[in-house]
């Protein structure tokens, strides 16, 4: 069994339990297997558990989150609540993945920044497009704008920092590399990731029953088109 998380308030109705400050998928399934599990069977006053990299947000109703004992506050309450959910990732159940697959243009006004990050990798465009298409991504989390999904990791031949100064606008259906983490940007918002190319395929649609294409957990394969 890991070591025991760290647990701190996030606001007055809200906790952070942290399971270490890195990216790596060991972390993340054990983020992704506890927020499954409060969200399986929340406990009363729970409201949401929302998975990140290596940490799970813990949002829930003070005023109806049960007291243990005189003078015990609801922060005390559901950091005990949560430590006695933390599952195992080596004995417990498997995180939920599955494999989807996103085409991409990577041609002209598509490609914003692709002849950039070619030249700060030392590749050609065709060998960036290459190594790009030829790993399988995990899907992290879900953030920053609605179905918006943190991927990695990006080989570290063609990774590439932010821009210093962001778009105003960067179209939707982008797709972007910062660091080593890749992601589609759901809909036209400003942004600082480097632009390599663009899909058709709709990321985030707010009135269907699942409006997130990606969950977490996904593999994700992009395909030139």
């Amino acid at each position: 069994m890991p070591g025991t998380p760290k647990i701190f308030p996030l606001g007055d109705n809200a906790l952070t339990i942290d399971f270490g400050n890195e990216i790596s998928i060991e972390l993340n399934d054990q983020a992704l297997l506890l927020a499954a599990e409060l969200n399986s069977r929340p406990f009363p006053g729970l409201i949401e558990a929302v998975p990140a990299y290596s940490s799970v947000g813990v949002f829930y109703d003070a005023w109806t989150v049960p007291r243990f004992a005189p003078g015990v506050s609801a922060f005390e309450t559901v950091c005990d609540l949560v430590l006695s959910r933390v599952l195992d990732p080596t004995t417990g159940p498997a995180v939920a993945t599955r494999h989807v697959e996103i085409p991409v243009d990577f041609s002209g006004e598509a490609a914003l920044d692709i002849e950039s990050l070619a030249s700060h990798s030392g590749c050609s465009r065709e060998e960036v497009i290459r190594i790009f298409t030829s790993e399988i991504y995990r899907v992290y989390m879900i953030g920053f704008l609605p179905g918006f999904a943190y991927m990695g990791d990006v080989d570290e031949r063609i990774a590439a920092p932010r821009h210093g100064s962001p778009r105003l606008k960067v179209p939707k259906g982008s797709v972007g590399i910062a660091g080593r983490q890749t992601g589609v940007y759901p809909l036209e918002s400003p942004g600082g990731w480097q632009i390599i190319g663009r899909t058709p395929l709709e990321i985030f649609t707010p009135n269907a029953e699942s409006p997130c294409l990606l969950r977490p957990g996904d593999e994700v394969r992009f395909i030139s088109i």
